[in-house]
């Protein structure tokens, strides 16, 4: 069996600019910090250390005005270090499959009661714990001479996984993980609301060769947001974009179903081929859907609609499929164990699944890029880190070129010599 034991973690914090404001509904980012940690483990007869990195994206986790950027920029820094100090006790010093080491510290770190913390979305949480995830397979990896995404062709008992599916989680999860991985996939580029077609977006359709373009809409006004999806399609299609695929993302900012719905519907008549272009609907409404219920069937007859920020337990799994959703954003930021079940029960029940970004640079994008090669997401991999953080990536070339930096509008990532969760 694939086991591994913890035996210490460290972290290290770096602030990259952005080269542009990437603009959510929510606010603008404009410099972030990178979170970078190491773990050592004991598997296989041996000691490894793994790596993980992640941007600590405090707008996008933990968007609350009651808080200056810097604050929560501060907190965020001091609760990851804190978890990496005590990473042993919330994941378990146990000799168990990285998997339910992984599930252990997403439910430890999330239901955490310490006051100092206690402000800390879940979301966020989340985020603070992804890289340790990541690392402890990226050392159980290193340790069986193995990619992390092939350390499930043995039993293993999954305790704090297998009840949710029906014969247990290593095969729910050997299941959906391909057995040939995309050694390539479509480049996604963010349309913002204050982009400028002709300087911000065509030079990526005519040196990079960009066809997949999600657009960031505010969600307030439907003859607006409708206006800039049809600009935009009519746009790229003019610069060249051929088969154009399209995204939209609100970033929570809908009041409710019906409202995206009738942004829908005003598309399809504004513009069939922009509307057809249109490939699924990031979460258009607020993160807690337990607070904020919504039936999405009818949106689902015209398109797809996928959770995101709001999928953070797996206890929402099913609560998900009461609401309607299509299924679920995944995201590595909120955990590779969580990633992970979620691909496995989304697959299980019939749900697709799209793997989208967190502006991830360097190692954590490769680390992205891998879960898109071996995950049956409808979108590839949203990679976005050369468009707003390329400097984050610079030390990664030329080794990751065709990864970091795509031609043709095509990400290309050599797979099936990976050992951990790097790729050569």
């Amino acid at each position: 069996m694939y086991s591994t034991s913890i035996l210490s973690a460290d972290v290290s914090f770096e602030e990259q600019p952005f080269v542009k404001p990437l603009i959510l509904s929510t606010g603008a980012i404009d410099r972030i910090t990178q979170a970078t940690v190491t773990v050592r483990v004991r598997a296989n007869g041996r000691e490894t250390t793994g790596k993980g990195s992640i941007y600590l994206s405090d707008l996008w986790a933990w968007p609350d005005p009651k808080w200056s950027h810097d604050q929560r920029d501060r907190l965020l820094r001091e609760f990851t270090i804190y978890i990496a100090s005590r990473l042993g006790d919330f994941a378990s010093t146990d000799d168990v499959h990285p998997l339910e080491l992984g599930l252990r510290l997403h439910h430890s770190v999330n239901h955490l009661d310490n006051p100092r913390f206690a402000d800390i979305p879940v979301l966020a949480r989340s985020m603070c714990l992804c890289p340790l995830d990541a690392a402890i397979h990226d050392a159980t990896g290193i340790a069986f001479t193995r990619s992390a995404f092939a350390l499930y062709d043995q039993p293993s008992t999954i305790p704090s996984g297998d009840s949710y599916f029906r014969k247990g989680a290593v095969p729910a999860v050997t299941g959906t993980i391909r057995k040939s991985p995309l050694q390539s996939f479509p480049a996604w580029i963010i349309v913002g609301k204050n982009d400028d077609l002709e300087n911000d977006v065509r030079p990526w359709i005519r040196d990079k060769g960009y066809r997949c373009f999600k657009l960031k809409i505010m969600g307030r006004d439907n003859a607006v947001d409708v206006a800039r999806t049809v600009d935009v399609f009519n746009a790229v299609r003019s610069f060249g974009a051929i088969d154009s695929w399209l995204s939209i993302d609100s970033n929570e900012a809908n009041p409710d179903a019906d409202s995206v719905v009738d942004y829908l519907n005003r598309l399809r008549e504004a513009s069939p081929d922009a509307f057809n272009a249109l490939q699924y609907i990031e979460q258009p409404t607020g993160r807690d859907i337990t607070q904020y219920r919504f039936d999405w069937h009818a949106v689902t007859k015209l398109k797809p609609v996928l959770l995101d920020e709001g999928l953070t337990d797996l206890n929402l799994f099913e609560e998900s499929t009461r609401q309607g959703w299509s299924g679920f954003a995944l995201k590595t930021c909120k955990g590779h164990s969580f990633a992970l079940l979620a691909a496995a029960w989304a697959k299980e029940n019939g749900l697709i699944i799209s793997l989208q970004d967190l502006t991830n640079p360097g190692y954590s994008m490769i680390h992205s890029a891998l879960m898109g090669a071996y995950l049956p997401t409808i979108n590839g991999a949203e990679l976005n880190s050369p468009q707003f953080t390329p400097a984050a990536n610079e030390k990664w070339l030329p080794e990751y070129a065709t990864l970091f930096q795509p031609k043709d509008g095509v990400h290309r990532l050599k797979v099936g010599t990976e050992v951990g969760l790097a790729t050569g």
